[in-house]
């Protein structure tokens, strides 16, 4: 049988927690495809384009996806989409060619105040269905970005790679940067419906993208511990270290908790489709400490 990394991560019940990509914010461009396996290399962008989205990338933090209706072709204006999960803000715009998001300023995309597009009210929700990166990608993601499509036309987009294969079907919530997985055709409705009503599912919640791995750790392991579930329950203060580990100081329903995250290495495997060797992923272990 032909190896699939998100069959074997279900198989050793992998934990979702902590596993949502790095990622403050997010340029999104509309493009039909075929999408090769990296987009950054992709002959669909113009070439001065692609070393100004890598450019982007290295001196901003911004990442860069394509997006696409299911099954739809673009016949006319692309939509393009910036967004920033520290600040929860959205904005978007259309072009022509794809090629003019290179004379845009996005100097601004880490502060609070967008980069002048227009504000978009959201959410966008990515599918990830790309294939080329990941069989598992296009496998789990298409089917369930349809289902969604079916419920939410103007919210969903399919998407390119989003992080975590093994995780598949992967969802992104922006402008949040709520990562989930596991998902499919049955249970993304459910899980999305409840999101857009402000209540998380932790068991296929992986994290929020602008915190750290340790970050997110310490954030599910409150949501879980004290049933913070509303989208907006936990809030990070501070964020600094012991002899121990990383301490995490965080605000649960406006009472003050901290949490100390130890980071260790779990049993090796091959954690995606195309791994050529095993290795061992992190496991976060938090405890709690009494709030000064």
């Amino acid at each position: 049988m032909t190896f699939r990394c998100s069959e074997a991560s279900r198989e050793r019940d992998e934990s979702l927690s902590a596993t949502a990509s790095t990622v403050p914010a997010f340029l999104l461009l509309e493009d039909p495809g075929p999408w090769g396996p990296d987009i950054l290399r992709s002959r669909r962008l113009p070439d001065a384009l692609r070393a100004t989205l890598r450019g982007w990338q290295r001196d901003l933090g911004l990442r860069t996806l394509l997006i696409r209706r299911p099954g739809r072709d673009p016949g006319g204006p692309r939509r393009v989409f910036v967004a920033s999960a520290r600040h929860a803000w959205l904005e978007t715009t259309t072009v022509v060619d794809l090629g003019e998001v290179g004379e845009f300023d996005l100097s601004g995309v880490r502060g609070p105040d967008g980069v002048g597009l227009a504000a978009h009210a959201g959410p966008v929700l990515l599918a990830c269905t790309h294939g080329a990166h990941d069989r598992c990608c296009a496998e789990r993601g298409r089917p369930l970005a349809a289902a969604l499509a079916r419920r939410w036309p103007e919210e969903l987009w399919e998407a390119s790679h989003l992080g975590g294969d093994r995780f598949a079907g992967n969802l992104v919530a922006l402008p949040r940067g709520d990562y989930f997985g596991g998902l499919d055709a049955d249970t993304g409705p459910d899980v999305v419906a409840r999101y857009l009503d402000g209540v998380l599912d932790l068991a296929h919640h992986r994290g929020r993208s602008s915190h750290a791995w340790v970050v997110q750790a310490a954030v599910h392991a409150a949501r879980e511990r004290f049933g913070a579930l509303g989208v907006r329950d936990v809030v990070v203060r501070a964020v600094g270290s012991d002899a121990e580990g990383v301490v995490v100081r965080l605000s649960v329903r406006g009472e003050d908790r901290v949490a100390r995250v130890r980071t260790q290495h779990g049993e090796a495997a091959h954690l995606t489709c195309s791994a050529s060797r095993a290795e061992p992923p992190l496991r976060h272990l938090v405890t709690w400490l009494d709030a000064p």
